[in-house]
């Protein structure tokens, strides 16, 4: 493939010199520690640092030539192919190298706040009980079949999404299950796939440290179904409770299919049960009825299992292979995940880290404590949107019965700074609470007020298996720390 290939799409500030255009390119990267000879080095700005600082290295190790919206660097000699975007060139690049698999692999996206892991994990599980092989592209992990990759980020770069699909096709895979992140849509991480099918599930406040507002932060998820450019989805899945589903409609011919519990939704759910065991209910879809049983509990999860039941829908399969799907899923790693050392109250262990997941999260404990305490736990990130913290703090008190507030990952910031800000809203109430930065002794605060039939939620890290720390990562897991509390306490 000629440079000009590889870059077949691309808006360029200005015209490939002919020697550069019909250069043969091997490859592709945005890192230069894995640039190879006859590579095309990308350089885009990170988090932290501008690829563009890197372009030396990257011709020291072979490359064609340094593709980059920024602009030269004084002392850099070699080819530099100026782009308009450099996340988006990337994005057509990368779909151009691997031949555009998302042209046979059947691309499904899910958006929104909160609920796309677990129901990334739902539509997984139908597609394989359906007999297809599947791709899965999300915050815990990366998969093809039973082969697991740990998940850098939730949507990763677009040269890596469109590896993963040549890859999944290469093992004759039909199927890519993948969560698409607001930061992802924004950036550009997603420019020009071709999504078969778009899930919404829910909008509330986060990230607003990187959108700025909530009407921004709607407009980025708003992307995977009316994208700037390109074709959109053949299908939406949208959530007929969330207002903000409106505005993530896409025109016609793309057909779209409502869930919920209103009159409204086409693919309904009637007579929901939930218990300790996980629930039960009718979805009910174009004049069919079909039990539903999952080990999930809430109602929160009655909205995802619905959300992915219709994402399934649009690959024509049938309710009852969808309702052995749904069975088959146990949760996600660190989605109201139990904790169970033999004791005689329920610990469990969320991601929720937002101020309507945590809301979520709390009343799923108050419907299993039927009569209990529920106790929970939780903390603020740093770095990120401060004013959700006080939101935070004051929904934990409203529907608590105790409260300990601890760290989360505090990065950069201050661990005492962050909870001041959440104690501003848990302040407010009079619900009693305890503040311990060290989250170690949090979980065990927590854990030591639990009587028989309480609930401990630990809540705001899930999965992960590790803390942000200024600039380290330190080994922790809530899920280890809450056995290692419950195993202090010798139950059997």
């Amino acid at each position: 493939m000629t440079v000009r290939e590889l870059l077949a799409g691309v808006k360029l500030r200005r015209e490939l010199p002919r020697v550069v255009a019909e250069a043969a390119a091997a490859g592709l990267d945005y890192d230069s520690r894995r640039i190879q000879k006859d590579f095309v080095f990308f350089a885009f700005p990170g988090s932290r640092v501008d690829g563009a600082r890197f372009a030396s290295e990257a011709m020291a190790k072979g490359a064609l030539a340094v593709a980059s919206a920024s602009p030269r660097p004084p002392d850099f000699e070699g080819p530099w192919i100026e782009l308009e975007d450099g996340r988006r060139a990337l994005a057509t690049a990368s779909a151009n190298f691997y031949n555009h698999p998302d042209l046979r692999i059947r691309f499904s996206g899910i958006t929104g706040t909160n609920g796309k892991t677990t129901t990334a994990y739902l539509l997984e599980s139908i597609l394989r009980e359906a007999g297809f092989t599947t791709g899965l592209i999300s915050t815990v992990e990366y998969r093809i079949r039973d082969d697991v990759w740990p998940a850098p980020n939730t949507t990763p770069e677009p040269l890596d999404t469109m590896r993963f699909a040549a890859e999944l096709e290469k093992r004759h895979g039909s199927h890519l299950v993948s969560e698409v992140s607001s930061h992802a849509l924004a950036l550009g991480r997603v420019w020009g796939f071709r999504y078969h099918t778009a899930v919404f599930t829910n909008l509330s406040q986060d990230h607003l440290d990187f959108h700025g507002t909530m009407e921004a932060y709607a407009a980025a998820k708003r992307f995977l179904f009316v994208p700037p450019e390109g074709p959109g989805p053949e299908w939406a899945i949208l959530n007929a409770e969330d207002e903000a589903s409106e505005s993530m409609r896409p025109a016609a011919p793309a057909q779209t299919i409502w869930y919920g519990f209103s009159a409204r939704a086409g693919l309904r759910a009637e007579g929901v049960r939930s218990d300790f065991r996980g629930l039960s209910f009718d979805l009910d879809w174009d004049g069919q009825r079909q039990r539903i049983e999952s080990r999930l509990v809430g109602r929160i999860n009655v909205l995802n299992i619905l959300a992915a039941a219709g994402a399934a829908l649009s690959y024509g399969i049938g309710l009852s292979t969808i309702a052995r799907g749904v069975a088959a899923c146990r949760s996600a790693p660190g989605r109201f995940e139990r904790i169970d050392e033999g004791q005689p109250f329920l610990v469990v262990v969320d991601f929720a880290h937002t101020p309507e997941a945590l809301r979520n999260a709390i009343l799923i404990a108050r419907e299993l404590a039927r009569g209990g305490r529920v106790i929970t736990l939780f903390g603020c990130g740093g770095d990120r949107d401060r004013s959700k913290r006080p939101l935070m703090g004051a929904v934990a008190g409203e529907l608590s019965d105790s409260v300990v507030l601890t760290s989360d990952n505090p990065r950069s910031e201050d661990p005492i700074a962050i909870m001041n800000d959440a104690l501003v809203g848990l302040g407010r109430t009079d619900t009693p609470h305890t503040a311990e930065p060290d989250r170690g002794k949090a979980v065990r605060l927590a854990i030591r007020q639990a009587l028989p039939g309480d609930v401990v939620l630990l809540a705001g890290k899930g999965h992960e298996t590790y803390q942000i720390i200024g600039d380290k990562a330190i080994v922790f897991d809530d899920r280890e720390a809450a056995r290692e509390a419950l195993r202090e306490l010798d139950y059997e």
